[in-house]
């Protein structure tokens, strides 16, 4: 209880049961301690709490929907990315195919490339994210900043993220006729 004055600026009361039901009864008790004690209203802690994180709740929505946005774009990106790189390079896995080269084999080169660009981007990506930890440390709740189960999680998703969008110019690369590859230009 704060005083102001002479009077209770706040009163916290300490309820067992339902505060909707008991705050009724809070009122005529005050009347009964002080009839000059004016009460401009009453409110339950919970509600308090609840409607001060609303606006924090909020803005993490709106940032889980952004990062899925981006890690939807970085998903369609990579598999461009990719899918350009196949089809740039259709005679030289004809030629390896034409050699002897199994559909695991290119498959295993597509692969890896995908997961070199991968790399780069998760060392760029987790540096900046170390970085920048200080900045959006206040934005963060019950997570630390260089939470190393956070980072893993992310690593982990990416990777599989970036599997998935591999997965289709990887396929078309492994049907690749090596006679129709030769031929290509």
């Amino acid at each position: 209880m704060t005083h102001n004055a002479g009077y209770a600026q706040d009163l916290e009361v300490r309820v067992r049961g339902n505060p909707e039901a008991i705050a009724t009864e809070i009122r005529p008790a005050l009347k009964q301690v002080s009839s000059t004690l004016p009460v401009k209203s009453i409110s339950v802690l919970a509600k308090e709490v609840r409607d001060s994180i609303q606006q924090n709740r909020g803005y993490a929505e709106l940032s889980s929907a952004f990062g899925l946005l981006v890690l939807f774009l970085a998903c369609i990106g990579l598999y461009g990315t990719m899918a350009y790189r196949v089809s740039r390079r259709t005679h030289e896995i004809g030629v390896r195919m034409a050699l002897g080269a199994q559909p695991g084999d290119v498959l295993r080169l597509v692969t890896r490339e995908c997961l070199m660009l991968l790399g780069i981007g998760l060392v760029i990506g987790v540096a900046l994210a170390l970085a920048s930890t200080k900045i959006i440390a206040s934005q963060l709740f019950e997570v630390q900043p260089n939470d190393p189960l956070t980072f893993a999680a992310v690593v982990a998703v990416l990777v599989i993220v970036a599997l998935a969008a591999c997965y289709i110019p990887a396929r078309r690369a492994m049907k690749v006729d090596p006679m129709v590859a030769l031929r290509y230009e």
